[in-house]
């Protein structure tokens, strides 16, 4: 019983460790530079994998594995239209969440390179 409790019982941030599971899992999507230059290519508008393959420079099997895990997590849709299957952002707040670690980590370089004379 005590086990079950404390499963359950709310994070720091309010979050139950089941939820913060999934956020961990949405990271680790996030965590791969393939994955990550896909969705800035679907920023511009959806994409067939064809398309995808020519804009990033990477194999068809290897763009379709990560579109796949992309879509499992809910990050891009998609839909067929004729013989194509067109790949969009499904969830636009993946954007907001890359501005503010980009914007962390571009501080975080501007006071290293302060800090060493730069």
């Amino acid at each position: 019983m005590i086990l079950n409790m404390a499963k359950t019982k709310p994070s720091a941030a309010g979050l139950p460790p089941e939820a913060l599971e999934l956020v961990a899992a949405r990271f680790k999507v996030l965590a791969e530079p393939m994955r990550l230059r896909l969705l800035q290519t679907l920023e511009a508008g959806e994409r067939t994998v064809g398309e995808l393959v020519i804009e990033t420079g990477a194999g068809q099997a290897n763009v379709s594995k990560h579109l796949n895990l992309l879509a499992d997590a809910g990050l891009v849709g998609r839909r067929k239209e004729g013989l194509n299957v067109y790949y969009f952002i499904a969830d636009p707040m993946v954007f907001d969440l890359c501005k503010l670690v980009c914007g962390s980590l571009q501080k975080q370089l501007a006071q290293r390179a302060k800090a060493f004379g730069g």
